[in-house]
């Protein structure tokens, strides 16, 4: 009888630090995110989550083909959805964004490949992309796309990047945002982390790789 009233005694304490856990983890660690779109299919699914790492001593920087999840920087997605109605439910997905299994709705955020660091030249013309005057390869480019449909020539600023979807037909990037503030490029200090892996569902688990589109 007294090992029960301890278990019962100590089940807050296990529940206290099972949450600081998972918030340690969510800060600092990995945090899980939810694909909507099939802008980067067939890399990503509509409906994939993916896990996304967040330690800098395991991510020091964000390199050239690397896939990105990062906060809208500059209203390229419209505003977010109405809440539902169902308290119950609200508190449920309220518990699962302090975790880190969801991200807060109120923070919308994008997934992307990253095309150009600072300092790279990035030209697109007649649907041929070249980088610093190299000509690119991007396999993870959606069957039947080009490269780009959009001519451009721009130049990554230092603290940003250049960033496209891998169905380039369906990603409305950088390429489609150079008016605004930031003339199409994220801010670094924008980036969540790094995509990479797939964590469900099951039929898609897998490492979501980095590949640089030029050598």
């Amino acid at each position: 009888m007294a090992r029960k009233g301890s278990v019962l005694r100590e089940f807050p304490i296990l529940v206290i630090v099972a949450l600081a856990v998972s918030l340690v983890i969510k800060t600092f660690l990995v945090q899980f995110f939810y694909i909507p779109s099939g802008s980067m299919e067939n890399t990503l699914q509509i409906n994939d989550r993916v896990a996304v790492n967040k330690v800098p001593f395991l991510s020091q920087s964000i390199h050239r083909g690397d896939v990105v999840v990062f906060r809208d920087p500059a209203n390229w997605l419209p505003e977010p959805y109405a809440q539902s109605q169902n308290s119950i439910i609200e508190k449920v997905k309220e518990g699962f964004v302090l975790v880190g299994i969801l991200p807060n709705p109120a923070k919308q955020y994008l997934v992307k490949r990253v095309i150009g660091v600072a300092g790279d030249n990035i030209v697109a013309k007649d649907g041929v992309i070249t980088i610093n005057g190299k000509t690119t390869s991007e396999p993870y480019i959606f069957a039947g796309n080009k490269p780009s449909e959009m001519d451009f020539n721009v130049t990554v600023p230092s603290g940003k990047v250049w960033v496209m979807g891998d169905h380039r037909g369906a990603s409305a990037d950088s390429r489609y945002h150079q008016d605004d503030v930031n003339n199409g490029f994220v801010p670094v200090s924008k980036i969540t982390g790094r995509a990479f892996a797939v964590i469900w569902p099951v039929k898609n688990f897998g490492i979501i790789e980095s590949h640089n589109p030029i050598k």
